[in-house]
């Protein structure tokens, strides 16, 4: 049979009833035949648990000594789960990142994976084992714990999944896979059957929590099928059932791209915009401002910049709303008088909402249709920004939700 990579969240891994129901999953798939890697998440809570209590020793932890804290919340869960997959009649091995190993730069907190060695864990597969492994974590070339971020465990299951060449990857979560947007927002929203790795990127990057963003290049560099489904149904529910649940993240040549023109819409209200207004007009003035805004670790997002007039322009810009507050300081402080721009605004009440779809490449007029749904509600658009599968655009934040419904049925995303 194949060999499969299971991830599973921290809500899956709750509870030890639920670390239980997973085992029995797990189980399920191995008595078919496969050969199974699982990479679990901590269990849910647990990563912020260990993250506040170094807040309550320190207001500026080490970074290295981070990562050797919240590593263990993973250690815990690939135990329990060995012990669980044991305790039914399974040959089960769990590994932390630095003992596979899973070998990552040095950039603690947010480090990357550079290579994954597969020996150990092929040779234990190839004995009937169950190998279980750590998510978010690995080990750099001096042996310190490092881990990738929050989420990393999608992007550790992904990897892992391409280093063993594996059949296909299952990321196990609290939803039972894609929908055209958030079921919460949108009563209508529909499950996703595919999607592909382009339209699932976008998605991420504009707001979709589903899958963390690494995650999906990682799959999409090394075009490892990726599948999200539910672990909070039936652990026994008939394998070949199950193999068909979710949405499966998949290349576009498996996809019908002529009969899909918008696949989703996704929103963030995760958005600050700041305005440098009365800058000089000139060549370099773009990295006069971002280029300290991304020393300081911002992340710049949508860019606009206003015709001249009389040798002045306006520059506008959206960050990250956590990064708000210093990003305005950043500006107003220093650039501001660097520049001799006249006033610096910003304002952290906006929400970006986004069309995705690869069909946009094959059929006109979207944008049209986007604002025209847009102005027909009444919705003033700040900025827009786009790409060859997306429209972007910056809104204030009290029309989102209209926002999304409304484009949700201009484009019959309900209909299937």
């Amino acid at each position: 049979m194949a060999l499969i990579v299971h991830k599973y969240g921290g809500t899956s891994m709750g509870s030890t009833e639920r670390i239980k129901n997973v085992a029995r999953r797990v189980a399920k798939w191995h008595d078919a035949g496969h050969q199974i890697v699982v990479v679990p998440s901590a269990m849910s809570g647990e990563t912020n648990r260990l993250l506040g209590l170094a807040k309550e020793i320190s207001t500026d932890p080490d970074p290295r000594e981070l990562d050797m804290l919240a590593s263990t919340g993973e250690q815990v869960s690939v135990a329990l789960l060995a012990m669980a997959l044991q305790a039914i009649g399974k040959q089960a091995v769990s590994y932390t990142g630095w003992q596979v190993p899973i070998l990552t730069d040095s950039a603690h907190t947010k480090s990357r994976i550079q290579s994954i060695d597969d020996v150990k864990v092929k040779k234990d597969l190839d004995a009937g084992k169950v190998v279980i492994i750590t998510g978010f974590q690995g080990v750099d070339d001096n042996g310190n714990i490092t881990t990738l971020g929050r989420g990393g465990s999608d992007t550790s299951a992904v990897a892992v999944a391409a280093a063993l060449k594996a059949a296909e990857c299952l990321i196990y979560t609290d939803v039972d896979g894609v929908y055209t947007t958030d079921p919460r927002v949108v009563s209508e929203a529909r499950r996703l059957k595919t999607v592909t790795f382009e339209e699932m990127l976008e998605m991420a990057s504009l707001g979709s929590k589903v899958l963390q963003i690494r995650s999906v290049e990682f799959a999409g560099n090394y075009r490892m099928p990726t599948r999200v489904l539910s672990s909070l149904t039936d652990p026994m529910m008939p394998l070949e059932e199950e193999a068909q649940s979710g949405t499966l993240i998949s290349f576009e040549e498996d996809t019908h791209m002529e009969q899909a023109t918008i696949t989703g819409i996704a929103f963030s209200r995760d958005e600050a915009k700041i305005t440098v207004r009365g800058v000089p007009d000139k060549p370099g003035i773009a990295y006069q401002i971002l280029g300290p805004v991304a020393d300081a670790n911002v992340e710049v997002d949508m860019i606009v910049q206003n015709i001249s007039v009389d040798g002045k322009t306006d520059f506008t810009f959206t960050v990250p709303r956590a990064d708000y507050e210093k990003s305005l300081k950043l500006v107003d402080n220093g650039i501001k008088s660097a520049l001799g721009a006249t006033l610096v605004v910003g304002d952290n009440k906006v929400s970006k909402v986004s069309v995705v779809g690869v069909g946009m490449r094959s059929h006109v007029g979207i944008a049209s249709q986007m604002f025209r749904t847009l102005s027909e509600e009444g919705i003033n658009i700040q900025m827009i920004s786009t790409s060859e599968i997306k429209i972007s655009v910056l809104m204030d934040e009290k029309y989102t939700e209209l926002a999304v419904r409304a484009l949700h049925k201009a484009f019959g995303l309900e209909n299937g």
